[in-house]
C-alpha cells in the first residue's frame, strides 16, 4: 500500500557524507545576484574591522584585546581586569539571550551574514577557488581528472595561497589574544627570536588552513552548536530563507518548464525543478524540503532562484524571506508575546550592564590581612601584617600613592618604606603593617576604613579586618 507520507529520508542524511560513508565534496556553483552582492559590501567591511581592531589605539588601549594569559581584556578602548570579570560575564549573557532573540525573529540569518566562518569561507577562500578553478562544472571536471600539470598547478597554488591567508588569520588572532604591539615587537625581533610563540603559530595556521581547505562547510554543519540551537528556538512565526511550496508546487507539484503551457490551469506549480537552488548552495541542501538544520541562511537560493523566474517570465521571491505562517495563512510577521519576553530580558540585563560599568571604578584597592599571620604586640600597640593591591585602569601614571587609615586611629607603615607606584593600565602590590592602640580595638575582629591617595587625589576607599586580643583587660 502506497504511504501518503511526504519524502523525508533527505533528513537520515547530509550533502558531506555520500552513501558509503565516505566525504563528499560539494560543488557549489557561482553565486550572482542583489542579496550576495550586498554581503560581499557587509563581509568586507567586517573583515576590514577584524583585522583592524587590534591595531586600533583608543586613549592607548587597543580597541579589542583578549589577554587571557595576563587577564587583561579591552572592549572598544575599555580596560578590564580581573574584578571586572561580572561585567564580561553579564556581556556574555546580554550576547545569549539577544541571539536567542534574533534567532525567534529571523531565523539563522546571523550565520549567513556575520558569522565569521561563513564569511572567510564563501567570501574570502571559495572566492579564491572560484578564482583558481572555475565555476562548479569546470572544478567537478578538474576534480574527477587525472593529476596532470594543469591539476598539479592549480591546486598547490590554491593550498600555498589558502596557507598564507591562514598564516595571516593566525597572526591576528595572536594580537586579539596577546596585544599588537607584542606581536608587531615579535615581527621585528624575527622568528628565531620567539621559537615558542612561531610553534604556536604554525598549530593555529595549520587548524586555519585544515578547517577552510578540508574540514570547510562541515562546521556548520556538524560543529557549530548554533544549527542545533535554532531547532529549539524556531517556530512558525520566524522568518527564514524558505521555499514558498504553496506557490511551488500548485496542486500538481513542480514540473519542468514549457514555453508557451499555461502553467496555473494545468495545476502546476512555479518551480520549473532546474535544481539551480541546490547547485548554488554552500552546504549541498535542498531548500525546497524546508527548514533544515544545515541551512545557514545565505540567500545564494534566493538570488539564483530569482534569476531563474525572471528568465522564464515567472514572478520572483519563490524562494525568500519569510515565515510558515506568512506562507501557508499569509500572515505578516508580529513581535510574539515571546519574542517580546526575550526582548524584555535584553533590555533590563543591558540596563543593568551600563549601570555597573558606569559604577566601575577607574582604580581598585584591596587591603587583606596576610593569611595565617597573628597579631604581634608591638610597646603599647597591636600590630598586623596586609597585603596590597592596588589595579590602575586608567591611561595614568600614579607616582605618589600613600595610604591614610581613617578609623579607627592608627599607624600605617610599609615594608622597605618604599615609594609606591602605580604604572597605567597596571597593577602594583606590596606589605604594609598597621599598629593600632587596644583602646580603639572593638574586639577581636575590628573593622578598619582605609583611602588611598595619589598626592592629594583620592583614588579608592576600602575596607578590612584588623585582629585584636579577645581580652584587653
Amino acid at each position: 500500500m502506497a504511504s501518503n507520507l511526504p519524502d523525508e529520508s533527505f533528513r537520515d542524511s547530509i550533502a558531506t557524507i555520500d552513501k558509503e560513508g565516505k566525504r563528499a565534496w560539494i560543488f557549489p556553483k557561482i553565486p550572482k545576484g542583489k542579496l550576495y552582492e550586498k554581503r560581499k559590501l557587509l563581509s568586507y567591511f567586517l573583515l576590514a574591522f577584524l583585522f583592524s581592531a587590534p591595531f586600533v589605539k583608543i586613549n592607548g588601549n587597543q580597541f579589542l584585546l583578549f589577554n587571557i594569559l595576563e587577564r587583561k581584556f579591552s572592549i572598544f578602548g575599555n580596560p578590564f581586569w580581573p574584578q571586572d570579570f561580572h561585567l564580561v560575564v553579564i556581556t556574555m549573557i546580554i550576547g545569549v539571550v539577544g541571539l536567542a532573540l534574533f534567532t525567534v525573529a529571523f531565523g539563522r540569518i546571523f550565520c549567513g551574514w556575520f558569522c565569521p566562518q561563513t564569511i572567510f569561507m564563501e567570501m574570502v577562500f571559495r572566492r579564491i577557488e572560484f578564482w583558481i578553478e572555475g565555476d562548479r562544472g569546470a572544478q567537478i571536471k578538474l576534480s574527477k581528472q587525472e593529476w596532470n600539470a594543469e591539476k598539479i598547478r592549480k591546486k598547490v597554488t590554491k593550498w600555498v595561497i589558502f596557507f598564507i591567508i591562514s598564516f595571516l588569520i593566525a597572526n591576528v588572532f595572536l594580537a586579539y589574544l596577546v596585544g599588537s604591539d607584542h606581536v608587531l615587537d615579535m615581527v621585528r625581533q624575527g622568528p628565531f627570536h620567539n621559537t615558542s610563540t612561531l610553534i604556536a603559530l604554525i598549530i593555529f595556521t595549520c587548524v586555519f588552513y585544515f578547517i577552510y581547505a578540508w574540514f570547510r562547510e562541515q562546521v556548520c554543519i556538524i560543529a557549530c552548536p548554533y544549527g542545533r540551537m535554532q531547532g529549539v528556538l524556531l517556530d512558525n512565526k520566524s522568518i527564514n530563507v524558505a521555499y514558498d511550496h504553496v506557490r511551488g508546487e500548485g496542486t500538481q507539484g513542480r514540473a519542468k518548464f514549457k514555453k508557451g503551457e499555461d502553467r496555473v490551469a494545468a495545476g502546476k506549480g512555479d518551480c520549473i525543478d532546474c535544481h539551480q537552488c541546490v547547485n548554488v548552495c554552500p552546504t549541498g541542501i535542498d531548500i525546497r524540503n524546508g527548514t533544515q538544520l544545515e541551512c545557514v541562511n545565505c540567500t545564494a537560493c534566493i538570488d539564483e532562484c530569482n534569476s531563474i523566474m525572471q528568465s522564464v517570465n515567472l514572478p520572483i521571491n519563490l524562494i525568500r524571506y519569510a515565515s510558515e505562517d506568512e506562507i501557508v495563512k499569509k500572515e505578516k510577521f508580529v513581535f510574539t508575546t515571546r519574542m517580546k519576553g526575550y526582548a524584555t530580558v535584553l533590555v533590563i540585563l543591558t540596563g543593568v550592564f551600563f549601570g555597573m560599568l558606569f559604577l566601575r571604578n577607574d582604580v581598585e584597592a584591596t587591603v587583606l590581612r596576610l593569611p595565617g599571620q597573628l597579631y604581634e604586640h608591638k610597646g603599647d600597640n597591636i600590630s598586623n601584617v596586609f597585603t596590597y593591591k592596588i589595579v590602575n585602569k586608567t591611561m595614568e601614571d600614579f607616582d605618589h600613592i600613600h595610604f591614610k587609615l581613617v578609623e579607627p586611629k592608627g599607624t600605617i607603615t610599609l615594608v622597605g618604606n618604599q615609594e609606591v607606584k602605580v604604572k597605567k593600565d597596571s597593577l602594583t602590590q606590596g606589605t604594609l603593617f598597621i599598629e593600632i592602640h587596644p583602646a580603639f580595638l572593638t574586639g577581636d575582629k575590628t573593622e578598619l576604613k582605609l583611602e588611598i591617595y595619589n598626592k592629594h587625589q583620592l583614588l579608592e576607599t576600602t575596607t578590612t579586618n584588623f585582629l585584636g586580643p579577645r581580652s584587653f583587660n
